[in-house]
């Protein structure tokens, strides 16, 4: 009867144990949520809103630098911003040709091929002066007369699928162009052509570099489903982004992710390496408050 009554006050004593540990567990489970839900995934110090339409801009707020595409939008829509204390940079896309733009007819006969992923997009022959005198002459001059601060240009990766001098010397002609405005000059990707200006001592045509899904990945475009990054291709982002660092070069990160896990680790890296960075968990890349929670 002793042994019995012993053995019912030890059971005993382990449910008291056992739920009290589990408690402490639940308790730093919601405590640990609380306290990131609490911390937003963005810093407001950059955020990338390529495909806001005039009628949302005035809802953007909480950001110091933004990216729009001042081609599509206007002067007042600019200016909206800029009341709020906002740098804005806008979208330039020099190595494609979009069918939505209204220069589309006039050009699509200098497709190079399909872009992958992006069905209502081309590759385009940037070593071709008349594309060239298209962006920095028209495209160019209305964004910076939109009062656009600064520029983020799109799709020099056209260098990587066609890697010859004629479409690198392209690119080239093409920064000049945009330089000679006076403006900062963010390259959106084009990690080759980026390395070779390194190479060739030629950074001083631009003024930073944009990396998309350094430690994320697309894994379905029409569903916006994301990956990480393995890690030896991460590895090799990393390199480039300090050779661009050390070549003197802003460096801004774009991250796809629903993973507040993989938001803080985009953020604790950011900080230590000294980089902005925007996170989002949609590829249209529209305003949503979303992104200060």
């Amino acid at each position: 009867m002793t042994n019995k009554i012993k053995s019912s006050i030890n059971s005993t004593k382990f449910r008291v144990f056992a739920i009290f540990i589990c408690s402490i567990i639940c308790l730093l489970f919601v405590f640990g949520r609380s306290v990131w839900g609490r911390t937003p995934v963005n810093t407001g110090e950059y955020g990338v809103f390529i495909g806001t339409n005039s009628a949302n801009i005035k809802n953007i707020h909480g950001f110091s630098m933004v990216v729009i595409d001042a081609w599509e939008l206007s002067a007042e829509d600019v200016q909206i911003l800029h009341d709020k204390g906002c740098k804005v940079y806008s979208y330039i896309n020099v190595g494609s040709i979009e069918t939505s733009r209204s220069y589309y007819d006039d050009y699509i006969h200098l497709s190079l091929g399909k872009y992958e992923n992006w069905e209502n997009e081309d590759w385009v022959n940037v070593a071709d002066k008349s594309w060239q005198d298209l962006m920095t002459g028209i495209v160019a001059k209305k964004i910076v007369e939109n009062g656009a601060d600064g520029f983020f240009v799109d799709n020099t990766d056209v260098y990587y699928e066609f890697q010859t001098d004629e479409i690198y010397q392209g690119l080239v002609n093409i920064m000049t162009g945009l330089k000679s405005y006076g403006k900062p000059v963010i390259i959106n990707g084009g990690k080759d052509f980026v390395s070779r200006l390194i190479e060739e001592n030629k950074t001083g045509l631009i003024t930073g570099i944009n990396q998309e899904s350094v430690f994320t990945k697309v894994k379905s475009y029409s569903d916006n489903i994301f990956g990480r990054r393995k890690r030896a291709q991460l590895k090799i982002y990393q390199k480039y982004l300090k050779s661009c660092k050390d070549s003197g070069l802003d460096v801004y990160l774009l991250e796809y992710t629903n993973s507040r896990g993989m938001a803080k680790r985009v953020r604790k890296y950011c900080s230590v390496q000294g980089y902005k960075y925007f996170v989002t968990n949609s590829l249209a890349l529209k305003w949503s408050e979303d992104v200060l929670k």
